[in-house]
């Protein structure tokens, strides 16, 4: 009887080197490389149902992978275990991360750098050839967008649509004059045949264009900085300086009119709801000069709040207003500033909503 030889046994951790289609030679097995590995762990990882984000990984390297994954077929229980608790082991060494790449470096130094090296580094990171642009422009508002549907050809509007969110791209394009979304809805319908490089270079070119403007001073525009400075004026301060404007700029004085708050204002632009809320925050001593002193245009504004509160708090209130007797103008003043103020804090902070008297709907 003759003897059967026995079988070569591969160590765990490698693998046989044998090309689809030919014959593994005996006995024969190579170490395994990192991209090897890396498919092992990949493929193990999907079938599992994890969701990698593979495409956040450089362009060569997810094709380098798939060539990988591509060129294997099996691997014994024995070499699976060894990857896997190789792979473990790594995960387990890691002490710190860093978030990869200029955008994360800029996203986790976020106000701890100036604006002016922020923006370079930016403008540098769309020059590089791994950054995706798309992402940075993805990120802007829609006033930074709007110009360049607007001002750039159909086609790169088209490709900008076609690279946003949709429902970013709905809103912005609600926002153009009729033909002008017209003429962009149909350049989408000829973007099928547009190859992947040519759009990341209109994204290099639409995010450099878009970098290079310069930081801002100021996180509020110029009509929002003379309003908040005008609703804590005097009144007659505040009329001679709207005159004034008026008769230099008369757009920007009406806008900056519609930006204005003052006590008389609060039943236009405060919900009956929140009355309530906006007293809570004023000391009743306060309250009560400011509603005593209402004449005028004030005057609907402080019976808007004495109706807008319990019955029994409102006739206490009236009580107390008539035995305040005549307040002084600057007192006044004082008094509907502090209040029109503690409104403006609750707005801030997101605990009440000013109605849009235009639309007749809270602001977002």
């Amino acid at each position: 009887m003759t003897a059967l030889a026995p079988v070569p046994r591969r160590p765990a951790g490698t693998l046989a080197a044998t090309p689809p289609g030919k014959a593994a030679p005996q006995g024969k097995a190579t170490p395994m490389t990192g991209r090897q590995k890396a498919a092992i762990i990949v493929r193990l990882l999907l079938s599992e149902g994890a969701d990698l984000p593979l495409q956040a990984l450089p362009d060569h390297v997810q094709a380098a992978l798939t060539e990988q994954i591509g060129m294997m077929r099996t691997i014994d229980r024995a070499t699976l275990r060894a990857v896997v608790e190789e792979f473990c082991q790594t995960l387990d060494q890691v002490g710190l991360s860093f978030p990869g790449g200029i955008e994360g470096a800029l996203d986790m130094l976020d106000g701890r750098i100036s604006a002016t090296a922020a923006s370079r580094l930016r403008r540098l990171a769309h020059a590089s050839s791994r950054a995706d642009p798309w992402d940075r422009i993805a990120g802007l508002d829609a006033k930074r967008l709007l110009p360049v549907l607007t001002e750039e050809s159909p086609e790169v509007g088209a490709v900008l649509l076609s690279k946003i969110a949709v429902a970013r791209a709905a809103d912005l394009l609600g926002q153009l004059p009729g033909d002008r979304a017209r003429r962009l809805a149909y350049a989408v319908s000829q973007t099928g045949a547009i190859d992947p490089e040519t759009v990341r270079r209109i994204g290099l070119s639409l995010a450099a264009q878009l970098e290079a403007e310069p930081p801002r001073a100021f996180d509020t525009g110029p009509v929002e900085r003379v309003g908040a400075i005008l609703n804590v004026s005097p009144a007659a301060t505040r009329e001679a300086v709207l005159d004034g404007l008026a008769e230099t700029d008369a757009a920007f004085a009406a806008e900056v009119r519609r930006a204005i708050f003052t006590f008389a204002n609060i039943p236009a632009r405060i919900a009956a709801r929140d009355v309530p809320r906006v007293i809570r925050e004023v000391d009743q001593p306060v309250l009560i000069t400011a509603l005593a002193a209402a004449k005028g245009d004030d005057l609907a504004a402080a019976e808007f709040i004495l109706a807008n509160m319990s019955q029994r708090m409102a006739t206490s209130l009236r009580e107390e207003m008539a035995e305040r007797g005549k307040v002084r103008d600057r007192d006044a003043e004082a008094a509907m500033t502090a209040i029109t103020t503690a409104i403006r804090d609750l707005e801030a902070a997101g605990e009440i909503a000013l109605v849009n008297p235009e639309a007749g709907e809270d602001e977002d």
